[in-house]
């Protein structure tokens, strides 16, 4: 006959097979963590290529409307001086004609230019982030150079 303990107990299962389909929290913190580390990088990754991407085109931007010189001065050899109309529209036509928003301005003979885009996120804006900012500045300089000698 039987022990009556054996059969009326609960039944016990092995140890291995109690933890067998299980993932730990570990696990699963240390997979969501992995993931939004991922996508961090993802999306600062590509409002570094937006910021990139600004500050080139207003390099560009500005190297344009320093090439807009007011001729007959610079004809007469007044010096090579930038038309202040023609360089800023030259310079505002690349900036839109790159889909890019921003400002010219012609100070002391310096074309400063300012261009500014938004990078739309891709993994943050699951947590409420749905846009980074991204501006560029430079600026140019007309010079008169004489066998790469500026004058």
């Amino acid at each position: 006959m039987l022990p009556t303990r054996l059969l009326t107990g609960p039944a016990r299962v092995p140890r291995e097979d109690a933890e067998r389909g299980s993932m730990s929290a570990w696990a699963a913190v240390t997979t969501f963590a992995m993931l939004l580390f991922v996508g961090l990088g993802v999306d600062f990754g590509g409002q570094l290529q937006a910021v990139q991407n600004t500050r080139a085109v207003a390099a560009e931007a500005a190297r344009i409307g320093g090439q807009q010189l007011d001729a007959p001065a610079a004809m007469r050899g007044q010096g090579a001086v930038a038309s202040p109309a023609a360089a800023q529209e030259a310079a505002m036509a690349y900036i839109e004609g790159a889909g890019l928003t921003g400002s010219v301005r012609i100070i002391d003979g310096r074309i400063l230019v300012d261009t500014n885009a938004t990078y739309r996120t891709k993994v943050l804006s699951l947590v409420g982030i749905g846009s980074l900012p991204a501006s560029g500045h430079a600026s140019a300089r007309i010079a008169r150079a004489v066998e790469g000698v500026e004058q």
